[in-house]
């Protein structure tokens, strides 16, 4: 199996299965409980948020354990609106980002809200032009994304967070894509809440973090027990807790070397395909994009054939558009970027890891240019 969807999940890395297993089985105690059992359980917790907090730039009392990016956007975003309601109901974002964003955004703009969705360019940027004059005396919340799933591109996030921090307004980037894949600093970039996921960097499943800057007033968002300074109740799931905290430590100790590796094999195969494949479009920015993403548009060429086909030969890969009530429904990020519908169903995205070779790039390169050139001449039978 040749594995290059590390956008849609990663595969968890062997020693931050070893950092969970002892908190199955011998170290089971609720964090809650005041002996020694549940002691080092409470140690686990304090563990994970001083070491996320050692990469962000910040303190370990801005970290909130979380269920993963979807939870920690919809909490970031629902409630800053219920917090500052006082101030204004106006909320600006973007129209490429996650459903976790946009879901929300839509469903506080039932109760309420206004939402202005700003566009971006053909390589998926936003316009920071766009974004200072969107803002409004009513504005509470900026949230844009710090690199897109589907295409990589990367925002302007420094630039975006002063922009935020000279008129007063809350800045939350979803992070997900980016944590533990590139640096970031969130006091360099005035971030002032930022989510982030575990199984995006060879963590496990069901386990995230909300930055949240002390100065951001903030409701509870789970109601019920003390945990998390009482903002989000429910017992903590110690071996995934045991678990992040490795994979933020493996991530960081790896970045360069990895980020050199993937950098290579993805304009490698940018490169192969632009050359062998033709009538072919590169979405995302050509250098200012994810180290392993790769997403291209192949005119002719129905996305989910192509994936099944690739399968078939066993490799794993992703559409830029996403299967909604039983129909394939054209990417809202490849529209917003200009493209048509017929050549947003026809995106493929490919996203590398370290563990990925030269040799499976020539793999994947020779069997898509076959399934290309079949998909259109079938097509052409037709």
């Amino acid at each position: 199996m040749i594995y290059l969807d590390n956008a849609a999940t990663t595969k968890t890395a062997p020693e931050v299965v070893e950092a969970m297993l002892p908190y199955f089985t011998e170290y089971y105690g609720n964090a809650g409980s005041i002996y020694g059992l549940g002691s080092r359980s409470k140690k686990v917790i304090i563990n994970a948020k001083e070491v996320i907090a050692e990469t962000l730039g910040t303190d370990a009392n801005e970290i909130y354990i979380t269920a993963g990016g979807t939870e920690s956007d919809n909490w970031a975003l629902k409630a800053v609106y219920e917090a500052y309601q006082d101030k204004g109901r106006h909320i600006i974002t973007t129209k490429i980002e996650h459903h976790a964003v946009l879901h929300t955004c839509e469903y506080l703009e039932k109760r309420g809200a206004q939402v202005t969705y700003l566009n971006v360019d053909e390589n998926g940027v936003v316009d920071v032009e766009q974004l200072k004059k969107a803002i409004r005396p009513d504005t509470i919340l900026i949230s844009v994304m710090y690199a897109n799933n589907e295409i990589g591109t990367l925002q302007p996030i420094r630039e975006i967070g002063e922009i935020a921090a000279e008129h007063g307004v809350l800045f939350h980037t979803d992070a997900v894509q980016a944590y533990g894949q590139i640096p970031i600093n969130v006091s360099e970039c005035h971030i002032d809440l930022l989510s982030a996921s575990g199984h995006k960097f060879n963590g496990p499943k069901g386990v995230g973090f909300l930055y949240i800057n002390r100065k951001v007033r903030m409701h509870s968002f789970v109601h019920g027990g003390r945990q998390e300074r009482g903002r989000r109740a429910g017992t903590e799931n110690i071996p995934a807790i045991a678990g992040l905290a490795a994979a933020v430590k493996r991530a960081f100790h790896i970045m360069g070397e990895k980020t050199k590796k993937e950098i290579e094999l993805r304009d490698y195969l940018i490169t192969r395909i632009e050359q062998e494949i033709s009538h072919i479009r590169l979405n995302g920015h050509r250098t200012k994009r994810l180290p392993g993403n790769v997403n291209f548009s192949f005119e002719a060429v129905e996305s989910e054939s192509a994936l099944i086909m690739l399968d078939m030969q066993g490799i794993c890969a992703s559409g830029g558009s996403a299967c909604t009530t039983g129909s394939l429904d054209p990417s809202h990020v490849l529209l917003a970027i200009g493209l048509s519908p017929e050549l947003a169903r026809a995106s493929i995205r490919l996203t590398l890891s370290e563990d990925n070779t030269k040799e499976e790039i020539d793999i994947v390169v020779e069997e898509l240019a076959k399934i290309v050139a079949k998909l259109r001449g079938m097509r052409e039978d037709r």
